[in-house]
């Protein structure tokens, strides 16, 4: 990991099923799949605003 990178990990912890097309593609866009799954992203604006979106249905924890 490079110096001063910073890196979150992002778990869907809610189904889709319910939700709004868009807030699923977001989820997809994201790399999240089934619930319990988790991925790791660097930090940057357009991470963020993805995961303000569907913030009702993830978790989010500094790595």
């Amino acid at each position: 990991m490079a110096d001063g990178v910073k890196k979150i990990k992002i778990q869907l912890v809610r189904s889709t099923i319910g939700t709004l097309p868009v807030q699923r593609a977001t989820v997809r866009s994201l790399g999240l799949r089934k619930i319990g799954s988790s991925v790791e992203h660097e930090v940057n604006s357009a991470i963020l605003g993805m995961v303000r979106k569907v913030s009702h249905l993830v978790s989010v924890e500094e790595c």
